[in-house]
């Protein structure tokens, strides 16, 4: 006997596209990702084949002390004289240190201490030390430069206002320094300028000092940090408020938030909503980790966005939507706090940054309006999709231009989905304690991570391995592609069977092995909800029921935000079997779904045959699948095991 079967397809529409979403030009990650692409600092790349071996001296602290106060009047030169003393530790013996210095940004006068002598050439600062220091020994180097009257995208002066903006390599540019992320480092700057300035920098101001026309600021910061997050930002006539937050540890303990901002500028929102808000991020993450924190608006010059320097974060002007506020402010814990190490693992700094921006809705609108600003990034991310993975190891020794580091799609949009599919496959309890172990490691906090940290404290926590899940969403590029297929059977006696099989058929990417829930609608109005991990292509289930199913969803609601799916409703039948592969089937046996003969042949073609996976005694064992949509001559059928667990009824 033969049945021709032309099964109907039902296309799975992506459920984000039906909420109300942020305009994407309103969200601060935007408007962050325009900042570093539109105006970031290009790093010169002429001398990064030395980050591929170790790191020979380990940086303790910079000393910094610069004279600033002609940059202030016209014509705004960009020229002046400074010095820094750079404190380290040896890790390896060495007779000289290396250290980045633009040359056509930084003019070396000399250098004291340790240092003897020194050459500067491919923007590369030389030092030969005194005598050959072991490993364990501390030294001093003190440099005397100068700043040359240029243009380098770190320094600016012009109009009254000076500011420094260095994310990702641009410190070398104003101050010689060993210029990664991973090697963090503390601060002390003290900077001369005129008696009108209000001039900030990371940290906390340690004393401000009159000196005829001139003020003396020096600021300390107590914290390591990372030389791209060093700043300074000042301006005659700058307007200065400060808020207070009260620790929720020790509420009589305060933290001073500063606001710089420019005449006219409304700064109200920022002020207002910098309590709450960090209060909801100490609550989720860690209690604030600074001294102090701050916010400054800058001038045309800095016209997207924000920058997250440690303790000052910078803005555009008059830039102080809570959107850009929440996510910058974010940078503090995941970025300033804990640092990435390469910039291989920019994910740890603006995925999770933009997911914090998302988790700020969730505290002032409701989970909904989380969901809709994650929804808004997986649009953006299937819209734009530039094909590569969120981390590309090349990156940790070969910096990529800002287009590709700060891309939207994949570093910004993508890298808040995956958290948000952590969130979902680990449940909120595990998956807000893995954020909070990560926030609190003493290893981690004031130093630098890599994303397999991350990774450790997510298996640390809940006691299972997820190196699958960092390995397919974070280290391959892409999304899964489903064309899952779903039929009811009725057993009779008012007792039905639901089949389900999954099959991805990206063929860019490995397959994503995901914890998937199922909805199942009834009759009688009622319907259940199934959550199974899918772990292998082509994966069956069946559920028996004693009420008739109407209707099947896949992903009900759209947890797996990176995805494209169709559902396929229709029939598909397996036998398990054994023997040799060949280019057609014929299968005898003893089948038996309803309205399937006992004993008929059958004969499968080849394209419906998948590959084997497993040979036993040299003879291959998989199984047959007739796929929905295929026109095929069969009269045969399979049993199928239930799997998975019933979490709604």
């Amino acid at each position: 006997m033969k049945k021709y079967i032309l099964l109907p397809m039902v296309v799975l529409l992506c459920s984000n596209i039906l909420w109300a979403q942020q305009p994407i030009e309103q969200r601060g990650a935007f408007y962050c990702h325009q900042k570093k692409t539109s105006a970031g600092v290009v790093p010169d790349m002429t001398d990064n084949s030395i980050y591929s071996v170790p790191h020979s001296f380990d940086v303790l602290k910079y000393t910094l002390n610069l004279r600033l106060n002609q940059c202030y009047f016209s014509p705004y030169p960009k020229n002046f004289s400074a010095s820094v003393i750079i404190k380290f530790k040896v890790d390896s013996t060495l007779s000289a240190i290396s250290l980045n210095a633009t040359n056509s940004s930084l003019a070396i006068d000399s250098v004291r201490l340790a240092g003897v002598s020194f050459t500067h050439a491919g923007n590369m600062l030389t030092i030969a030390l005194g005598r050959t220091y072991i490993p364990g020994e501390i030294a001093e180097v003190k440099i005397y430069y100068r700043h040359l009257n240029v243009s380098d995208g770190a320094f600016f002066a012009t109009g009254g206002m000076l500011f420094t903006d260095c994310e990702p390599e641009g410190a070398r540019n104003w101050f010689p320094c060993w210029d990664k992320p991973a090697d963090k480092a503390l601060l002390d700057l003290t900077a001369r300028v005129p008696s009108t300035v209000k001039f900030a920098s990371n940290g906390r101001l340690a004393d401000s000092v009159f000196s005829a026309d001139t003020l003396i600021y020096h600021w300390e910061s107590i914290h390591n940090i990372a030389t791209y997050l060093v700043v300074m930002t000042s301006k005659i006539n700058y307007n200065l408020d400060i808020v207070y937050w009260h620790k929720l540890s020790n509420p009589g303990d305060s933290v001073p938030m500063r606001f710089y901002y420019n005449a006219g500028e409304n700064v109200g929102v920022a002020e207002a909503v910098i309590k709450p808000m960090t209060d909801w991020y100490s609550q989720h993450f860690c209690e604030h980790p600074f001294e102090k924190n701050g916010f400054a608006a800058l001038n045309s010059q800095f016209a997207w966005g924000g920058m997250e320097n440690q303790t000052l974060t910078s803005i555009c002007p008059n830039c102080w939507s809570e959107w850009l506020i929440a996510h910058e402010y974010a940078h503090q814990w995941f970025g300033d706090m804990i640092t990435c190490t390469t910039w291989a693992d920019i994910w740890l700094n603006e995925g999770f940054a933009t997911w914090c921006e998302n988790f700020w809705a969730e505290k002032t609108g409701g989970y909904a309006a989380y969901k809709s600003q994650i929804y808004s990034d997986a649009s953006n991310y299937l819209g734009n999709n530039p094909g590569w993975a969120i981390s590309v190891p090349s990156w940790a020794t070969t910096t990529p231009g800002v287009n590709t580091l700060f891309n939207y799609a994949i570093t910004y949009a993508k890298g808040a989905c995956v958290l948000h599919m952590l969130r979902y496959t680990l449940g909120d309890s595990l998956f807000f304690a893995s954020l909070q172990a990560y926030a609190n490691d003493t290893n981690l906090r004031f130093h630098s991570a890599a994303i397999a940290d991350f990774n450790d404290k997510v298996n640390a926590v809940t006691g299972a391995d997820f190196d699958w899940f960092f390995t397919q969403w974070i280290f391959a590029p892409n999304h899964p592609l489903y064309a899952n297929q779903y039929y009811f059977e009725n057993l009779g006696s008012g007792n039905w069977d639901v089949h389900f099989m999954t099959k991805q058929t990206q063929t860019n990417a490995p397959f994503f092995q995901m914890p998937i829930v199922l909805k199942i609608h009834f009759l009688d109005n009622s319907d259940s909800l199934i959550r199974v991990m899918n772990n292998s292509n082509y994966q069956e289930y069946t559920w028996t029921f004693p009420k008739q199913p109407t209707a099947f969803t896949f992903d009900p609601g759209n947890e797996i935000v990176l995805k494209q799916a169709t559902l396929a409703q229709g029939v598909f039948y397996t036998k398990t079997w054994t023997g040799a592969v060949s280019d057609d089937w014929t299968v005898s046996g003893n089948w038996s779904p309803v309205g399937v003969p006992v004993n008929e042949s059958v004969k499968i073609p080849a394209s419906a045959v998948r590959m084997p996976v497993v040979r036993t005694n040299g003879k291959s064992c998989g199984s047959i699948l007739i796929e929905t949509g295929a026109v095929l001559s069969i009269s045969a059928g399979v049993n199928f095991s239930a799997q998975g667990t019933v979490i709604k009824q």
